[in-house]
């Protein structure tokens, strides 16, 4: 009699996935634990410290990525979904030296105080401006409604969208 195929084994304590992903454009490998979020991989096993840890509850938004093409809270995402995906962080959002239309709006408007939100809300911005190339005001603010902001009362950050997406058409 054949032996009969195991289901897998839940991974013991102390051991490692591995993951391949495509993190800003650039195929990526990690190995890490299976408990960890998309942000703690993100930050300590890829060393991409643009995205930041917030309230880690989902309810802040300083961790939001794109997952193929669509903002996430990174903190609230496990590593292991990511299989096969594309992440792109703050720092992928520029091309070499040329910033991302958004990145340059929000220099020249002073839409970051602090800077501390700002890595989320740039690409919770960037996959609006994907999706739709000529906000409106109020499409905008929904967007970035869950993107906290503690510093400048929005009103420039939502100037910067309103730039960037000028100059980019």
């Amino acid at each position: 009699m054949p032996p009969q195929p195991q289901p897998p084994q839940p991974p013991t304590a102390g051991s490692k996935v591995v993951l391949t992903l495509t993190v800003n454009g650039e195929a990526a490998e990690v190995a890490f634990e299976p408990h960890k979020t998309l942000l703690e991989v993100l930050r300590e096993d890829l060393a991409l410290t643009g995205t930041k840890h917030g309230c880690e509850l989902g309810e802040c938004g300083a961790c939001a990525v794109l997952v193929d093409g669509k903002p996430v809270l990174s903190c609230l995402m496990l590593a292991l979904e990511c299989g096969g995906a594309s992440v792109t962080t703050v720092e992928g959002l520029a091309r070499g030296a040329q910033l991302d239309p958004l990145q340059d709006a929000f220099a020249d408007l002073g839409a970051a105080q602090c800077g501390y939100c700002t890595p989320g809300i740039l690409v919770t911005a960037r996959a609006l401006l994907d999706q739709h190339p000529a906000p409106t005001r109020p499409q905008i603010e929904e967007a970035l409604a869950g993107n906290l902001c503690r510093c400048t009362g929005y009103l420039s950050i939502y100037q910067a969208v309103e730039q960037a997406a000028r100059k980019a058409r």
